[in-house]
């Protein structure tokens, strides 16, 4: 099992990260693979978003559920789809963390963890002479860019403003 855990503070108290949090098909603002994301439900526990993702040659649309919901701290999740994989969002209220100029702060973790090698080779449809494990060795660098970048690109929106997001890396793939 592959996991990926990405961290950094946010200047916001942890309900209003969560409600933004919750607003999952807005995702694909941050993705730079993530085309479009269609929700069937409010967000809440038993929803499904089907995610329409596109890389170099392939296109591959997952579906995924909101397994659990904790407000304001954490949102869990699961593809039920062609691959072991599930994550949450989890928000840590840390006022003691937040510079002098703001009232608060909360650390905001991205969590995936997925098995490589329970991806199924009729998913996506291959190019000739591309097997799923060329495909798998190099995208196992591309969801850490991807949780990096969501995670920055969410702070921004979130406070209003860019700046520099200082990132903690916790885990990566294995090959990374």
């Amino acid at each position: 099992m592959d996991r990926v855990q990405v961290s950094t503070l946010v200047y916001l108290p942890p309900e209003d990260i969560y409600e933004f949090l919750e607003d999952f098909p807005g995702y694909a603002n941050y993705s730079k693979y993530l085309q479009d994301v269609r929700r069937d439900g409010t967000g809440e526990e038993g929803t499904r978003y089907d995610l329409e993702f596109a890389w170099w040659k392939l296109e591959y649309t997952a579906q995924s559920e909101v397994t659990d919901t904790t407000p304001p701290e954490r949102i869990d999740w699961r593809l039920v789809t062609d691959l072991d994989a599930q994550g949450y969002w989890r928000v840590d209220h840390q006022p003691e963390a937040a510079p002098q100029h703001r009232e608060t702060a909360s650390r905001v973790h991205f969590v995936v963890e997925y098995d490589p090698s329970s991806a199924s080779a009729g998913a996506v449809d291959l190019p000739a002479l591309v097997s799923m494990g060329w495909v798998i060795d190099k995208l196992r660098p591309k969801v850490l860019e991807e949780a990096e970048r969501i995670v920055e690109r969410i702070v921004a929106d979130l406070e209003g403003e860019r700046r520099d997001v200082e990132l903690q890396v916790h885990d990566a793939p294995s090959s990374v």
